[in-house]
């Protein structure tokens, strides 16, 4: 029996950031691995033209739910949506949904969160922190809260080169500074936000970092856990191996890079590539959820979620994996009439992915010209991801495997969180499958062809170099006696080899 699935069934469970990527992972898993669950309550604001119960459709008809609603097609009926806005005064919640709330619901779970790096300070903080203080207020009213997790990120204190699982000081004084954003003009805010930031090297990190040291002042006499995964990745196997719906992280540098689009990307090769795929985060989260409502340990907990101390991958290897025809040429470029090849240069002190990109349809030329925007997006970002890419940090990983040696072994098998187990190369190969197929919403039929037609590409393109370099070198031995005398002692050399060789073989025989 699952300790873990059987203690959330009969549970009453409440999710922020539900729509989000890992919010749908979170809510996904919990259906499918404790089919008892009592009701998952989830807030939901209405965003972009859509109203709130337009987003949750569309939510429920998500891919990420397919095996979830083979098994129980009735799922959806134990969402329970509620209208909310975490940057608003008591959440915007209604006065009777609250009351719902603070009388059904055993576990929170606080994914919500701009994970833009380039979002102006006034809203990062709106929402990153003061949306978690104001949570945190509603969840210390709950008459029935068993636990409450947030998810953070194992950057928030990314100033640190050695991050253990503890709550840091932060880089100021919250309520201080949430005084100076409520009266100060949204230009000023922008003048001064590179010296608020000091150290940090954007608004996220800076109000996750905020957020984590006032669930620790705030928190009362609540059972809290904080998460911090790295660059969540594509799932490893749950719901599906692969699957993703986010182009934040790694996931539009592969993108860009099969496509032809993406052209250099600046990272130090011995830099550690910190990945962790999606359905390992949701799973600690889960287990940490079980564990700190059985347990209650007096302090709050911090689960470093990453991968560099435990299995590292790093940037040079990540530029390996991307030039396996396995992976992203033939994963991405499917049909599209693409070929990349990622060439690894250095400059100073760091090194660049260059992605080299031949058009071989004409017709693909005006659609250059319309991605000229999203290029633009592109080298943004790559110019933001750059702090992260050429730098290394080493993560404490102590908790976690505390709360792995308290799992049985059907937990283990069903929560796995052990990323021991991780293969870099499958892993890579089937993250970019999954962003063709989840993605880009593509066809996988053209797979097996497009793979035939890069391999002849890269033939043609060794043919060309072996037989160029053939005729340079042999119009330098026409010139030159030495690079005759260089050229006749290679091929003595090789004969030599040659006939050991087959003596060798005849003896054994």
């Amino acid at each position: 029996m699952s300790s873990v699935s059987a203690y959330y069934n009969g549970k009453t469970v409440l999710i922020t950031g539900a729509t989000g990527f890992m919010g749908k992972v979170l809510v996904e898993k919990l259906l499918r691995s404790s089919p008892e669950v009592k009701a998952v309550y989830i807030l939901v604001r209405p965003k972009a033209g859509q109203s709130m119960q337009e987003r949750v459709a569309n939510m429920l008809k998500c891919k990420v739910f397919d095996r979830v609603r083979e098994d129980c097609p009735n799922f959806h009926e134990k969402i329970k949506p509620i209208n909310a806005e975490l940057t608003q005064p008591k959440l915007a919640i209604s006065a009777e949904d609250e009351e719902e709330l603070l009388t059904r619901v055993n576990i929170v779970f606080h994914c919500a969160a701009t994970v833009r790096f380039d979002e102006p300070l006034k809203h990062a903080l709106q929402l990153n922190a003061m949306g978690t203080q104001r949570l945190l207020e509603l969840a210390r009213q709950m008459q029935n809260l068993e636990a409450f997790i947030h998810i953070s990120t194992a950057y928030a204190n990314c100033v640190r080169k050695c991050i253990d699982e503890i709550i840091y000081p932060p880089p100021a004084e919250p309520k201080k500074l949430f005084d100076l954003v409520e009266w100060l003009d949204e230009s000023i805010i922008q003048d001064i936000t590179p010296k608020l930031l000091g150290a940090w090297p954007n608004t996220y990190t800076y109000t996750k970092a905020l957020s984590e040291y006032l669930i620790q002042q705030e928190r009362g006499n609540l059972n809290i856990a904080i998460i911090r995964p790295s660059i969540v990745g594509a799932s490893w196997h749950e719901p599906f191996p692969g699957w993703i719906d986010s182009f934040n992280g790694t996931s539009g540098i592969f993108v860009a890079a099969g496509k032809g689009i993406l052209r250099t990307v600046i990272a130090n090769n011995e830099a550690v590539a910190d990945m962790i795929p999606v359905d390992v985060a949701i799973n600690l989260t889960l287990a940490a959820g079980w564990y700190i409502a059985v347990h209650r340990p007096k302090n709050t907990l911090v689960f470093n979620c990453t991968t560099g101390g435990i299995n590292p991958f790093f940037w040079g290897e990540m530029g390996k994996r991307l030039l396996s025809p396995a992976s992203t040429d033939a994963a991405l470029t499917g049909n599209r009439g693409f070929y990349s090849g990622l060439v690894k240069t250095r400059t100073g002190q760091t090194d660049s992915f260059c992605v080299r990109s031949h058009c071989v349809s004409t017709s693909d030329v005006p659609l250059c010209f319309r991605m000229m925007k999203i290029i633009n997006r592109l080298h943004k970002s790559m110019m933001l991801l750059q702090y992260f890419s050429t730098q290394s940090w080493d993560w404490s990983s102590d908790n976690m495997n505390m709360l792995m040696s308290h799992l049985n072994t059907e937990d283990k098998k069903l929560y796995n969180f052990d990323v021991r187990q991780l293969h870099w190369s499958e892993y890579i190969e089937s993250y970019c499958l999954g962003a063709k197929k989840y993605l880009l919403n593509e066809d996988m039929a053209g797979i097996p062809a497009a793979r035939q037609h890069l391999r002849k590409l890269r033939n043609i393109r060794y043919a060309f170099n072996t037989t160029l370099l053939v005729i340079v070198w042999r119009i330098f031995i026409a010139r030159s006696q030495m690079a005759r005398n260089v050229w006749y002692f290679v091929v003595s050399l090789c004969y030599k080899f040659l006939s050991y060789f087959r003596a060798s073989s005849t003896l054994r025989h």
